[in-house]
């Protein structure tokens, strides 16, 4: 009997290096079954919403997220069904009209900044990591990155980061941490706990069959 899918959940703070944490562990299976869901994709439609009332979006609190639709996709995942993953449209400020079509996989790495913090969530989870980064590096990474990549003022992605993302960090996405348990200082730079995680994800795929 084929035993279910691994399921890793990976969070962590805005630029806390999370998503490089996901890829090196994703690029150690290459060839293998494994696929990435993240939760960035699962934000709320609000095509109901006049656009003035979108710009307004909290994209760093819980209420953000469609944890229902993301909560049935896993399911279905783990159940080796196949899912349409929405598509987030942030010129629009809502969810495209567009979907994905994502396979199950052996091994799902779920990462975003709260996917610990539902606890239905958790409960899907075999592995459950939070990436924890100094606040100064994760606020240096997001200016360097947002104005690169997104063409933003460094005023404008400070005064975000000090009005939004600092305090919606402290209060919902620090205190996730106590449900990890695995805590993995500096993000992907931390080779030692990436190899450790890698160990851990093929003895459990040994042990399922699926290596």
């Amino acid at each position: 009997m084929r035993e279910k899918p691994i399921v890793i959940g990976v969070a962590g703070g805005s630029g806390s290096g999370k998503t490089s944490v996901t890829k090196a562990i994703y690029e150690q299976f290459q060839g293998h079954s494994i696929l990435m869901l993240e939760q960035d994709y699962y934000y709320k439609d609000q095509s109901h919403l006049p656009f003035e009332d979108r710009l307004n979006t909290n994209y760093d609190h819980p209420l953000a997220f469609d944890n229902d639709l993301l909560i049935q996709h896993l399911d279905e995942l783990i159940n080796f069904k196949s899912i349409k993953k929405p598509v987030y449209d942030y010129t629009l400020h809502t969810r495209s009209e567009k979907t994905i079509l994502v396979e199950p996989k052996d091994v799902i790495i779920l990462e975003g900044i709260l996917v610990l913090e539902d606890e239905r969530l958790r409960q899907l989870m075999d592995i459950k990591l939070f990436v924890d980064t100094d606040a100064d590096i994760r606020i240096i990474r997001r200016i360097m990155r947002d104005i690169k990549e997104r063409g933003r003022s460094i005023e404008s992605v400070i005064e975000q980061y000090m009005s939004v993302v600092r305090p919606m960090h402290n209060q919902f996405i620090e205190p996730t941490k106590r449900y990890a348990d695995i805590i993995i200082p500096e993000g992907g730079h931390n080779t030692v706990a990436i190899d450790l995680m890698v160990t851990k994800i093929k003895t459990i795929l040994e042990q399922n069959a699926f290596l």
